[in-house]
Parts: C-alpha cells; structure tokens; sequence
C-alpha cells in the first residue's frame, strides 16, 4: 500500500485535469465556433468514444501491460492538448473533435486498465480500502476541478487551462512510469498467452449464459445508475436557479461539496468495517446502497429548506461512494486474465446510460420540473434495485433448501426431545 498512496495522488492530479479539462473545453467550443449544436457534438463525440473504447479497452488491458497502457493514455491526453494549445487559431475548432476522440478513448482505457490493476497491485485482501482510496482522490479532484476552472478560463485564459490540464497528465505518467508496482498477475509459464486469451474468451461466453444473471444485473443497474446521474447533472443548474436566480451557482457548491464529503465519509467507514470484520460487502449491500443514493438525489430536488436538502446531498454521497467501491470490489473478484473484460463491458454499460440519459433528460426538462425528471430516472435505478435484490434472495433460497430442511429436522428432534 506504501506506493499505491503515490499512485492515487497521481490518478487524483490528473483527474482534476480532466475536470478542469471538461467545464474549460466545453465553454471554449462553444467559444471557438459560437454554436450550441458544434458544442452538443463535440460532448457527443466525447461520450461515444467513451462507449466504444470500453470494448476496446477490455480487450487491450487483457493482452498488454497494464502500467505501460495507463502511462500511454495519459501521455496521449497531454499530446493532444499541446498540440491544440500550439495550433494556429484557424485550425482549433477542427482539431477539437480530435481532442474528443483521444480524451474519451484514453480516460476510458485508463480506468479500466487501473480498476482491473488494484488487485495485483496491493493484494486481494486490501482492495476494497484500495478501491475508497481512489474514490476519495477522484471526489476531492472533482470539486477542485469544478470549483477551480471558472478562475483559471476567467483569469488566466483558456491556454493556461489547456497548458495546465496537460501538466497534470505529465505528472501523473511519470508517477506511474516510476512505480515500482506488478498490474498483472505472474502468467503461468506452460500456458502462455494463447491459452489467456482463449480462457479469458471462454470465460466471457460463460458469464453471459452461466453466471451472467447476477453480474450482469449488477452492470445494469450501474448503467441505469447512469441514466440517473445524468438527469440529476442536466437538472441541478436550472434547480439550482430557480431557489436563488441572482446567484445559481451557490447551491450547486454546496450541493458538489457535500457529495464528496459524504464519498469520503463512505470510504472511511467501509474501511474501517472491512478491517475489523475481515468480510467485503457484496451483492445485496450493492443494491440496498443504490438505492439509498437514488431516493437520496431524488429528495434533494424534492424543494426542500437548505440544511435538509444538503444533508440528503450527503447521504446520497455517501451511498453513491459505498456502492461503487462495493460495485469495484466485487468485479475484481474474477481472475486476472478476465477482469479487464468485464471492466471494459462495464465501462461501456455505464458511459451509455450517462450519454443517453444526458440527451433524455435534457430534451424532458423542455417539459418536465427537475424533480419530475430526477425522480423517474433514479426511480428506474430504485425499481432494478429490488428486482436484484428479489435476485439475491430466489438465489439464496434454492442454494440453501438443504440447510433449511436441516434446521426443520433439528427442530423436531428438539421438540420431540422436550415431549
């Protein structure tokens, strides 16, 4: 765990540059070519990339080194935001689109190349506290992302932005080149890298006709959860705007601020329950904590007083940050030769419903209040939510009628006993 410290400030330095990278690109494109549908499509861009890649990128962290790839994804980002902060004025709104294509395939495959890293990195036994390490990190670049680039486009222009957003990347490559940190699992020298990929094709057939059911409701609710983090991010500024019109952008502080407290919090105490238990929370904690995060955004919106609202901000938050650090861990249970695959699926599952849902939801709050809109995409999250758990439950009872039958005969030898 000594250099994995390094290694989230590294991935927290350049989370903050993609942060600070989305609010500074999006308001320069729109900018740059003065319309809201080349600013629309350059966000499309972006999202569908990310989609793609998730296929992509499975398939690449199962054949390459891991290091090698996060390290190169990251230099590509820097590269692609230099070369546009040295372009002449001219050709930058073309190279735009470029610029989408890169940070939406590379974000990606450094997501999923380090999710499916951790294990190998600091031990099957300290991934879990690994997992809230880094979702603490990206929580706390996040506000300082969001919070930070209105200053720096406003004070310093939009290429100390573009020059500073690429900094980051360059630091966090040369964190992670210098490591010393194994992302694979040691191959087993008589199979060699054919049977990995054949295993790990194998293994995927499995999954959607075996054991898909569960693993695979658990990647549907994230992509619905998706769907109802876009609607809650397209909703808050004209919520935001409607509880104080002369300053809109207060109680989206407030409300950023709180969430990653409560992310932080989460990560403190699954922790600390992890450590003195020694057991991960599984499927059914998964599930009861998303929805305690859906019904949490939904009350924020619901128009109540500021403390209240703020303080269901942070629940939410907090069971946003449980659930994914549960959600992380248990697809790291599976081998190493399989796991960037799921996380690739995964990554395209979850970029789709947040894409989709950014485009739905704008379009019904033409229409809808934010509260409408909110509450039927994160009501959806809530409603997939019991049919795993009702899942969880029918798989409990039909591994377990031996166990019942058991304690049914014990029972009767008792009673008998005490006749």
């Amino acid at each position: 765990m000594r250099y994995f410290r390094l290694l989230v400030l590294g991935n927290g330095i350049s989370a903050y540059g993609s942060y600070l990278n989305m609010v500074a690109l999006n308001v320069f494109v729109y900018d740059a070519t003065g319309s809201a549908l080349a600013a629309g499509l350059f966000m499309a861009v972006r999202l569908a990339t990310s989609v793609v890649s998730g296929w992509v990128s499975g398939r690449l962290v199962s054949a390459y080194d891991r290091k090698r790839l996060m390290v190169g994804a990251d230099l590509c980002q820097a590269v692609a935001l230099l070369t546009l902060l040295l372009a002449p004025d001219g050709t930058r709104p073309g190279l735009l689109y470029v610029l989408a294509v890169v940070t939406g395939g590379c974000s990606t495959l450094s997501q999923v190349s380090l999710r499916s890293s951790i294990p190998e990195i600091v031990g099957a036994e300290h991934r879990v506290r690994a997992n809230g390490l880094l979702v603490t990190g990206r929580s706390l670049a996040m506000i300082a992302g969001f919070a930070s680039s209105g200053v720096v486009v406003a004070e310093l222009g939009y290429s100390a932005a573009f020059a500073l957003d690429a900094a980051t990347f360059l630091v966090s490559a040369t964190v992670l080149f210098l490591l010393p940190v194994r992302t694979r699992a040691a191959k087993d020298t008589a199979g060699g890298g054919t049977a990995e990929s054949s295993g790990a094709v194998r293994w995927t057939a499995r999954m959607l006709l075996g054991t898909a059911p569960l693993l695979m409701a658990m990647i549907a609710v994230r992509a619905v959860d998706g769907l109802g983090s876009s609607s809650h991010n397209v909703a808050l500024p004209i919520y935001s705007s409607s509880l104080d019109p002369d300053h809109p952008a207060t109680f989206i502080s407030q409300f950023w601020a709180t969430w990653a407290i409560g992310n932080i919090v989460a990560q403190q105490v699954i922790g600390r329950v992890t450590k003195k238990t020694g057991r991960t929370p599984g499927e059914r904690a998964f599930a009861l904590g998303a929805c305690v995060m859906s019904a949490g955004f939904i009350v924020v919106f619901s128009g109540l007083p500021t403390v209240p609202a703020v303080i269901a901000a942070l629940v939410a938050g907090a069971a946003d940050g449980f659930t994914e650090i549960v959600y992380v861990s248990r697809l790291q249970t599976a081998p190493d030769e399989q796991r960037g695959r799921l996380f690739g699926l995964s990554a395209s599952a979850e970029n789709t419903g947040f894409g989709l849902g950014m485009l739905v939801s704008g379009a019904l709050l033409e229409t809808f209040s934010p509260l409408q809109v909110v509450a039927s995409f994160h009501g959806l999250a809530i409603v997939l939510c019991a049919v795993l758990l009702l899942l969880l439950l029918s798989r409990r009872r039909t591994r377990d009628p031996s166990a019942a039958e058991t304690i049914g005969q014990d029972r009767t030898t008792v009673t008998e006993g005490q006749g």
